[in-house]
């Protein structure tokens, strides 16, 4: 959530607090400076608060700069020493804050920080898009309704670091990408990157719902892999007590994460006795659908047919099923995260881990990293562990640390030239997020376990519950 300073008074004053009450979309905070009482509107949002007096003041300014940080100011005023007198106001207390001004008058100032904006009609159509969390939309193109927007996709966004291709897009289409001021052709091995500013065509209530689901930095998860949570279960190879845990554990996500269905399919059911446990657990729940096959088709083909049919944005598989790593690579190609369930509850978890191995492709993963936190509610730890002392991965630490303040979130960054295989042993209750990599299903003999890669080390333990996301492996 940002915070925004408005401050009106004026011949557009009206149009503009209008504009922008009705372009909300709850993503922002706004205080309003007004001076006349007839600019204010009848519609007044929760995140609007609203205060009258001369912004010309200094000191009655000042309690409202000092008591929040404001990303940026939005002036529309009648006179042009009032909007100098409030520019320098503003400039003694946050020399660095982003003002946008309405100039009637020619005012011309040398500060970077400074945007003018010349004339009523640019006011109403490019100032309020220029907002924060405030969508672009095409006004006067194709049949005049909204159905060209422009969106940005922001640091932390669960879209970023994805390719096109792994993004659904049912009633809508991206068909433009900028990226650093160049135009990028679009195609399904893209990958969305912060700061890059797509343009998408659709429905226009449909484009709204992109935006909100873009736009924002948490509480996404399984999108964009997809909406729903699908469960495995093979009750030939799995023990019963694991069968009835990984229920319970996938019932427990469908009420955390912001799916909307949990399906749980049930292979070569050899024991009655299970499955009349299963449907018990599973009775009234509206969210779940329960289905059976009877006819062995294999893991292959079953999970090839359903990823799509059930719009699969994460697999649970218990760590029994990972012996046949033959069988369970496949699932790598869809390109859709893995729950590997382990020997812990998952309803127990407190801290969600993350052991830095590789730089590049952790940085992929890191806006899921603090979308999970969020939504289970669980604090998040980043450890860099490098026994040898000789890697330095300051860029990614930092990295971390500021994707944290996007989300308004705590995270404690540990530093240590400790075994970091040793250090996850001493750990509990977590929830382990890794890299999804070919290697990991790949026969390892005994001599390998001396290597220093930390992911398939841990990959190879069943203790924790462990998130595998799948990356651009380069």
């Amino acid at each position: 959530m940002k915070k925004i300073l408005i401050i009106l008074d004026g011949i557009v004053a009206k149009k503009l607090l209008h504009r922008i009450v009705e372009s909300n979309t709850g993503e922002n905070y706004y205080d309003v400076v007004y001076i006349n009482d007839q600019i204010m509107t009848t519609k007044k949002p929760s995140n609007f608060t609203f205060y009258k007096f001369d912004p010309t003041s200094f000191s009655k300014l000042s309690m409202i700069l000092d008591k929040d940080v404001h990303t940026v100011a939005l002036i529309a005023l009648n006179s042009k020493d009032d909007m100098l007198n409030v520019i320098e106001n503003i400039k003694r207390k946050k020399a660095n804050m982003q003002i946008n001004i309405l100039d009637y008058w020619g005012i011309e100032l040398k500060d970077p920080y400074v945007n003018i904006y010349k004339g009523i009609d640019v006011l109403a159509n490019g100032m309020v898009e220029r907002l924060p969390n405030i969508p672009v939309v095409a006004q006067n193109i194709g049949l005049r309704q909204g159905e060209i927007m422009e969106i940005r996709i922001p640091f932390g966004s669960s879209y970023a670091y994805r390719y096109i291709g792994s993004i659904e897009q049912v009633d809508w289409k991206i068909f433009g990408l900028y990226r650093n001021d160049r135009l990028i052709s679009v195609k399904p091995s893209l990958i969305l990157k912060p700061n890059d500013v797509i343009l998408i065509i659709g429905k226009p209530k449909v484009l709204m719902q992109v935006y909100n689901a873009m736009s924002k930095n948490e509480g996404q998860f399984p999108m964009p892999f997809g909406h729903n949570i699908y469960l495995y279960l093979d009750l030939y190879s799995q023990k019963e007590y694991e069968v009835i845990k990984a229920v319970k554990e996938a019932k427990f996500l469908n009420e955390k994460l912001k799916n909307r269905k949990l399906i749980v399919k049930v292979t070569r059911p050899s024991n009655v006795g299970i499955m009349n446990m299963i449907k018990a657990e599973l009775l009234d729940c509206e969210s779940i659908i329960l289905e059976i096959d009877y006819h062995n088709i294999g893991f292959k083909e079953i999970i090839s047919k359903d990823v799509k049919r059930f719009d699969v944005g994460l697999f649970m598989l218990s760590y029994e099923l990972f012996a046949n790593k033959l069988e369970i690579k496949e699932i790598i190609n869809l390109r859709i995260p893995i729950l590997k369930l382990g020997l812990k509850k998952v309803e127990k978890v407190q801290e969600t881990v993350v052991v830095l191995d590789d730089k590049k492709s952790y940085e992929q993963i890191s806006p899921i990293v603090f979308d999970i936190s969020s939504q289970l509610k669980t604090k998040t730890k980043i450890y860099n562990l490098d026994p040898l002392g000789v890697e330095n991965k300051t860029d990614i630490l930092d990295h971390f640390e500021n994707l944290a303040k996007i989300f308004n979130q705590k995270i404690q960054l540990i530093s240590d030239e400790k075994n970091p295989i040793r250090v996850l042993k001493e750990q509990s209750d977590i929830l382990q997020i890794m890299l999804l990599k070919q290697s990991m299903f790949k026969k390892r003999y005994f001599y390998e376990f001396f290597y220093t890669n930390s992911d398939l080390i841990a990959f190879d333990s069943n203790r924790f519950n462990q998130l595998l996301i799948p990356v651009v492996e380069e």
